[in-house]
C-alpha cells in the first residue's frame, strides 16, 4: 500500500512518502480535505506560512488525531518559513509563529520556503518596489538565513526535528553547503513529468538531502493529466492520468498531491508500480512538452536552468 511507504530522511527519522499539499486550498476547505486524507491513511500534512492556513491545518490534525483514535507522533507535518523572515534575528519569530499557528506541540520539518529574502520592512507578504518588482532583501544570503536556521534548530530540539529547503537550485545548494553545520533534510520542489529534474534529484540524492515533489500532478486542470501516452498508461491499468503520474513520482521521491476532494484525496494515495517501460515511456515526455508550472517573478535567478 503506497501511504505506508517512507523516505528515511538525514535525522534518521521517517517521513511518508506521500503527503496533503495545502497550498491554494480555500479557508473552510482546508480543514476537511485534511481530515479526510488523515481518516484515509495519510499520515503527512504539508503546510506553509504563506499559504495562510497554518492554524486551520492545525485545527484539523488536532481534531483528526482524536477522532481517529492517533496520537501526536503518528504524523509527519512540514511548513515553511516565508521570505520576509529571512534576516537572522528575524528566523526564530518565522519559526515562532508557525509552531503556534499550528498548535501541535512541535514541528517535524520546517523549510526555508525560497532562495531568496523579502524586505520584511514593508510589513507585506510580497513587497514590491514602484517598478513593480520584487523588493529583494539584499542584506541576506540562503547560506546566511540557513546558519540562523540551525541556531533556532539547535535552541528548540523539543519543538523542531528537521530542518530543510525549498526550491533551491544546485548553485545556490553548493554554496549553502560549504558553511552549513547541519544538511537540509529535504529539498521541496516542483517536480513531475514535464519537470523533472534529474540533476537536482541526483545532486541532493548525493549529498544525503531527501527531496519532495510538490505540484507532482503540475497544476490545477494540468495538462500533464490529458498527456497521450500518460491516458494509454491509465487505460491499461485501469487507473486515472493522476494515478498514473503520482504513481511515477513515488517511484521517484516523495509526493504532495493536493485536493480537497474527499474521492480525489483517497484516489491519489490508490497507485501502483509501473514497468520500466511505461516508467522510461513517461521518463521521455519532458524532452518534448518540458514546463514548468510555479515560477513567481523574483527577478533573480532561482531555477537551475536559469544559472545554465
Amino acid at each position: 500500500m503506497a501511504l505506508n511507504k517512507v523516505y528515511k530522511l538525514n535525522t534518521g527519522a521517517s517521513m511518508p512518502a506521500i503527503g496533503l499539499g495545502t497550498w491554494k486550498a480555500a479557508p473552510g476547505e482546508v480543514e476537511a480535505a485534511v481530515k479526510t486524507a488523515i481518516a484515509a491513511g495519510y499520515r503527512h500534512i504539508d503546510t506553509a506560512f504563506g499559504y495562510g492556513n497554518e492554524a486551520e491545518v492545525g485545527k484539523a490534525i488536532r481534531e483528526a488525531l482524536a477522532e481517529n483514535g492517533l496520537e501526536r507522533k503518528d504524523i509527519f507535518v512540514t511548513t515553511k518559513i516565508w521570505p520576509t523572515f529571512f534576516r537572522p534575528e528575524k528566523v526564530s519569530e518565522g519559526f515562532k509563529i508557525s509552531l503556534d499557528r499550528l498548535d501541535i506541540e512541535y514541528i517535524d520539518l520546517i523549510l526555508l520556503h525560497w532562495p531568496v529574502g523579502l524586505n520584511p520592512e514593508q510589513g507585506v507578504a510580497i513587497p514590491r518596489l514602484p517598478d513593480g518588482t520584487r523588493d529583494i532583501d539584499t542584506t541576506v544570503t540562503p547560506s546566511i538565513t540557513w546558519t540562523a536556521l540551525e541556531k533556532v534548530f539547535e535552541e528548540n530540539k523539543d519543538k523542531l526535528k528537521a530542518i530543510g529547503v525549498s526550491n533551491h537550485p544546485i548553485p545556490i545548494l553548493e554554496e549553502l553547503l560549504k558553511t552549513a553545520k547541519v544538511v537540509p533534510a529535504v529539498n521541496q520542489v516542483e517536480l513531475h513529468p514535464y519537470n523533472p529534474q534529474q540533476k537536482l534529484l541526483d545532486y541532493c540524492n548525493s549529498k544525503n538531502i531527501h527531496v519532495t515533489a510538490y505540484s507532482p500532478l503540475g497544476s490545477t486542470d494540468s495538462i500533464l493529466l490529458s498527456d497521450e501516452i500518460v491516458g494509454k498508461i491509465a487505460t491499461a491499468h485501469n487507473k486515472s492520468p493522476a494515478q498514473i503520474v503520482l504513481s511515477w513520482g513515488l517511484s521517484r521521491s516523495s509526493i504532495l498531491p493536493k485536493s480537497v476532494n474527499a474521492e480525489r484525496v483517497k484516489a491519489n494515495a490508490d497507485l501502483i508500480e509501473l514497468s520500466a517501460e511505461e516508467t522510461q515511456q513517461i521518463n521521455e515526455l519532458h524532452k518534448t512538452h518540458g514546463k514548468r508550472f510555479v515560477r513567481p517573478d523574483w527577478g533573480v535567478k532561482v531555477f537551475d536552468e536559469e544559472f545554465e
